[in-house]
């Protein structure tokens, strides 16, 4: 176990190493750079000043040396062209706190509803709980999240005022997000459980289990639940890797200090350190959780061997 971690770590590494660099290389393919419209109307020197603070005016690979050096001697990703003075490290601790507190907390909430609501769907199959629960499931992937999202604020910001529009500071700014983001997940998840119980309930060892007298509650967790969860466990990283730059639209809606909104902006501006700083971070966040994920495979189903076969 303990040399398959070490080796998937090594993998990670390589891994955000090859993003990085295919990230920085492309970004230099696109014309013109961050500083044009920036500075188009100052004088000629004040441009080559700007130019060389920045280190644009050195060849492409010449710049990608000095980023790496700058990660391995300093610990540091730069500044922000676009927001002098703004260090991309800081940005990154500062703003992806609120991300994740809403966007983790809404995967989680989806992912345990969605597990027992699955569960519950294919348990009463082709009965009203299955149909409602059906029912919810395709509401929650075939209704964006902005339409949600207005309609939440509707009913509980101005038919009944219990929670503020918008806004971040306290833990009422939290309850509508979270709402909103955990609507997919918790439709995503049901469908995966569903499927994967009805897969499961019809196997050999279910029947073995019901002919020696184990109770129904018991084979559930024992028997359904472990052999059917591994397919919504598969999703879960990516799911949480997601939420930190993919949570746009949310953090607009609500006006919430989050990181997607910077990765956005960073896009638009072609702010250079700062579209790659965010890359690194959604790429290690991303890698780390699967890594989390297969440690979760060995735990849940102890069939699986992670280290080689000889």
């Amino acid at each position: 176990m303990k040399k398959y971690v070490l080796k998937r770590i090594l993998y990670m590494l390589f891994v955000l190493l090859v993003v990085t660099t295919i990230t920085y290389f492309l970004m230099h393919c696109i014309p013109g750079d961050p500083l044009t419209a920036l500075v188009q109307k100052l004088p000629e020197q004040t441009k080559a000043n700007y130019y060389a603070k920045y280190g644009l005016d050195k060849p492409v690979w010449e710049q990608f040396l000095l980023f790496l050096k700058g990660i391995f001697t300093e610990g540091t990703l730069g500044e922000s062209i676009r927001y002098p003075g703004r260090q991309v490290l800081d940005v990154l601790k500062k703003y992806s706190v609120s991300s994740g507190q809403i966007g983790v907390t809404a995967v989680a909430i989806g992912f345990l509803l969605g597990i027992m609501l699955g569960v519950v769907s294919a348990l009463k199959r082709n009965k009203l709980p299955d149909k409602l629960i059906s029912l919810i499931a395709i509401l929650g992937v075939s209704i964006p999240v902005f339409v949600v999202a207005s309609v939440l604020q509707f009913v509980f910001t101005v038919k009944i005022p219990i929670l503020p529009t918008m806004g971040w500071g306290s833990p009422k700014h939290m309850v509508l997000p979270i709402l909103c983001m955990s609507l997919s997940p918790l439709a995503t998840y049901t469908r995966y459980m569903r499927s994967s119980v009805l897969d499961v309930v019809n196997q050999d060892y279910i029947t073995m289990a019901e002919a020696k007298g184990m109770s129904f509650g018991m084979i559930v967790r024992r028997h359904i639940l472990r052999n059917s969860i591994l397919p919504s466990l598969t999703i879960l990283g990516p799911n949480v890797a997601d939420v930190f730059c993919g949570s746009f639209i949310i953090e607009s809606i609500f006006s919430i200090p989050g990181l997607g909104g910077y990765y956005i902006t960073a896009v638009t501006d072609r702010d250079f350190p700062m579209i790659i700083g965010s890359t690194m971070f959604y790429t290690g966040i991303y890698i780390l959780a699967l890594l989390i994920v297969d440690i979760l495979y060995v735990v849940i189903d102890p069939r699986i061997r992670l280290s080689e076969t000889k």
